[in-house]
């Protein structure tokens, strides 16, 4: 499918409307008591992003975000909340506490930090050509890129994932027995 057939105003208004659900399936996410509903909002967060990835003309990195994140490590989150029987830990509401302090302080932070880039570009982020844009996130050129140059790296990834999986699987069956 061609974005550039699409009417600007239109893929405008489906950024905006994804980059608002991502903001507020996050602030669920991490507002939610139950581990489980956190995951379930986490996904619906990373589909938002998957959007925000074609509307920007990177459909591989859309992709890989729906089946690697959304898919894979979505179910390996849940498969080890299930594993290990989160049980819900009821606190006392509207106690201040240290960590809250903490966490309070870093996110004024966290905002003052994108709040002075957003205004650290007088006219707007630089602009990058359409046609380089849909170049550098096609499918064709990440592949090329993937199975030509970055071979090696992209192997030795998969092999330490691979040994990651082994080990927690190992490291589970030897807390059941």
């Amino acid at each position: 499918m061609d974005l550039g057939l699409i009417d600007p105003l239109f893929r405008w208004v489906v950024f905006g409307a994804s980059g608002i659900v991502a903001v507020v399936a996050s602030l669920m996410m991490v507002t939610r008591r139950d581990p489980i509903h956190s995951a379930l909002w986490l996904i619906v967060t990373f589909f938002s992003l998957a959007v925000i990835y074609l509307t920007l003309h990177a459909q591989f990195i859309a992709v890989a975000q729906v089946m690697v994140y959304a898919g894979a490590i979505m179910m390996l989150i849940i498969f080890v909340i299930m594993l290990i029987q989160l049980e819900i830990v009821s606190t006392r509401k509207g106690r201040i506490t240290g960590g809250k302090i903490i966490g309070g302080f870093i996110t004024v932070i966290l905002f003052l930090e994108i709040g002075a880039v957003l205004f650290s570009f007088p006219g707007g982020a630089p602009k990058a050509s359409a046609e380089r844009a849909a170049q550098i996130g096609s499918v064709a050129s990440m592949g090329t890129a993937l199975y030509g140059k970055y071979l090696f790296p992209f192997e030795i990834a998969s092999v330490l994932l691979l040994v990651g999986l082994v080990g927690a699987v190992v490291l589970a069956r030897r807390r059941q027995e």
